[in-house]
């Protein structure tokens, strides 16, 4: 019988969401995501280990950043070996607030790919969805450099990146799915608030809805999933970043997969443009508690494992 795993496919791009990318050959992935916490992981493994140690060693005399950068990049580039796609690289989130340094390093790592024989169509540069990393995406895809808006919870972030013209968003299910449980406590009902009324799955549809509606280019990519349920639900979307023990549950499953959501679906929706600009940005962003928070939540969780790997290189140049 025909794997869940290959039914999605039928319908959606299957991206692999992890920076162990030993783990998902079998799964064929298109594409395949990276972020600072799933790199940290990542080499914090024995297979991976030499990686570290040889980047470590070849650039020993260069700043802690720029071994990190070349660590991303060795990173990406053993990715790119194995998929036929994209792999996105984050910029470091404790640049969130800073658009012209966001600027500045992703145009670094542009040049750290293309020294390694990879053009930059085949990089997504990741940024957060602040509003500093939305213009910043918008000077990059004017000069070609094409961007993935990650730590996305809402319409307003999600209206704003469509404006700047990115090629593609990354709203995090699993975390908006962990707040409203979290918020819920006693009174979350699994059966009642799971599956196609699990509130992550709600906001993806809601935003790829939008951007149907109104023929925005760019692609949708839910990310952070929690459950298959979840991924099921959302059959159809542009593109479905999924992390290994997932695909693999996919991969063991026969269960039918039926396309959930489809460009044709919503353009007679009844929908009304978002306001994208800054003080509405900005207001919009802060009447939307979940978004608040997991937001901010997002970029110290990520700037904090960024601190954790420049510690181990730190650690490792000094031996």
């Amino acid at each position: 019988m025909t794997t869940a795993l290959d039914q999605l496919k039928q319908y959606t791009t299957v991206v692999a969401d992890t920076g162990d990318f030993q783990q998902f050959v079998q799964y064929k992935p298109q594409d395949a995501t990276t972020n600072p916490s799933l790199i940290l992981k990542a080499v914090q493994k024995a297979e991976y280990r030499p990686l570290l140690e040889k980047t470590v060693r070849d650039h020993a005399g260069e700043s802690v950043e720029a071994i990190i950068d070349h660590l991303l990049i060795a990173f990406g580039t053993e990715i790119l070996k194995i998929i036929p796609g994209r792999v996105s690289t984050e910029v470091d989130a404790r640049l969130s607030f800073d658009t012209k340094k966001s600027i500045d390093k992703a145009h670094h790592i542009i040049d750290l790919y293309k020294k390694a024989g990879i053009e930059k169509e085949r990089v997504l540069i990741k940024l957060a969805s602040t509003w500093e990393g939305i213009r910043a995406a918008e000077v990059l895809q004017k000069e070609g450099i094409r961007c993935n808006m990650t730590l996305l919870f809402s319409l307003a972030q999600a209206a704003a990146c469509a404006e700047a013209g990115a090629q593609l968003i990354s709203p995090f299910v699993g975390r908006i799915y962990d707040w409203y449980k979290k918020a819920k406590g006693a009174d979350w009902d699994d059966a009642k608030d799971g599956g196609a009324n699990d509130p992550g799955v709600q906001s993806v549809r809601k935003i790829y809805a939008y951007y149907k509606k109104f023929g925005y280019k760019t692609e949708v990519m839910g990310a952070s999933f929690r459950n298959t349920s979840q991924i099921v639900e959302l059959a159809g979307c542009d593109l479905l970043t999924i992390s290994p023990d997932l695909l693999q549950k996919l991969h063991d499953s026969n269960d039918k997969v039926e396309r959930k959501l489809s460009p044709e679906a919503f353009k007679d929706t009844q929908i009304e443009r978002v306001a994208v600009d800054e003080a509405s940005f900005r207001f919009l962003l802060n009447e939307d508690a979940m978004a608040t928070e997991k937001l901010a939540e997002g970029i110290r969780a990520f700037a904090a494992d960024a601190v954790k790997l420049d510690k181990m290189v730190e650690e490792l140049r000094a031996k």
